[in-house]
């Protein structure tokens, strides 16, 4: 049987619609800072917050989401501005220190009192400057993947960013977005199938075809004074939350020994949990993930918020 050339794309872009479809059915909108964004939650008891970092959305929790659920908590993941489905406007702070406002600000807005936190890649930063504006209503705090201070040259992605204000046409393409997620972000290639890879892509791209996302690789290493000193938001014997580190061995970007040791040292932790993943370990390891934070967040509820 003879198949019309371009056949096989147009299959694949349709089921990709379909998973972007299906993630957008599980959320609703709301409007934080100016900015209307998108939550995706499901479950009820304490809240989880997970804040996603780059170039995710909400999408990168969908699996992690039910599995708390499950397990007896109301989980919320929401887009930051420039991300997902949130609006992209060109005034907003897309640094470190905006994002973390607009995320103080959506917790406001979704009317959560005290939440347990997760993050992951820049939302670690995010979140982090989260905790600093509302440190008293962190349950607990749960670190995977990401980075304490931005003290070394930019990234890769930082330069490209730097020295263009458009998404080359080559940066939009399928099969680069399939190469990176699969050979950085996610170890087990059959638990993430090609059409929610390509999801990925089209959520960071947007209706401003990226440029959104570039602004915010452009503000990485430029928020006033740094990135802040965070030791005082991750020093687990002095913040009124229990702390733990998750991070994705295989993780080719983040390092288990460089930036997991790191972020280590910044916690006074003796130890944290190494799971067998790549930097997007929220994909092929949702079930461990989600009962460490299940775990963690009852400890603190045993413990009264400390260790």
């Amino acid at each position: 049987m003879l198949v019309p050339a371009g056949a096989k794309e147009v299959a694949v872009d349709d089921r990709v619609e379909a998973v972007i479809a299906s993630h957008r059915a599980a959320g609703a909108w709301f409007e934080a800072a100016g900015v209307r964004s998108f939550v995706r939650s499901a479950g009820a008891g304490e809240p989880v917050v997970l804040l996603h970092g780059l170039p995710a959305s909400s999408f990168l929790y969908r699996k992690v989401i039910p599995e708390l659920a499950a397990r007896g908590f109301r989980a919320l993941a929401f887009d930051l501005p420039g991300l997902g489905f949130a609006d992209r406007p060109e005034g907003f702070d897309y640094r470190i220190r905006g994002l973390g406002a607009f995320a103080a600000a959506a917790v406001d807005a979704l009317d959560l009192e005290r939440f347990h936190l997760v993050v992951h890649d820049a939302g670690g930063p995010v979140g982090f400057e989260l905790a600093t504006r509302h440190r008293e209503r962190i349950l607990s705090l749960t670190v995977t993947n990401t980075v304490v201070q931005l003290r070394g040259g930019p990234f890769p992605g930082e330069i490209l960013a730097r020295l263009t204000r458009r998404v080359p046409s080559w940066l939009d393409s399928p099969g680069l977005w399939r190469t990176m997620l699969y050979r950085v972000g996610i170890l087990d290639r059959t638990a993430v199938p090609v059409a929610e890879v390509d999801a990925y892509r089209k959520l960071a791209m947007g209706t401003d075809a990226g440029a959104a996302y570039l602004r915010i690789m452009r503000g990485l290493h430029t928020a006033p004074g740094g990135l802040g000193d965070y030791r005082t938001v991750l020093d687990a014997a002095s913040v009124p939350y229990p702390v733990q580190l998750i991070w994705g061995a295989e993780d080719p970007i983040l390092r288990l020994r460089s930036f997991g040791w790191a972020a280590l040292h910044a916690t006074g932790l003796k130890h944290l949990t190494a799971l067998p993943a790549r930097h997007f370990l929220h994909e092929d390891q949702a079930p461990a993930v989600a009962e460490l934070v299940a775990d963690h967040a009852r400890m603190a509820g045993r413990t009264g918020g400390r260790r």
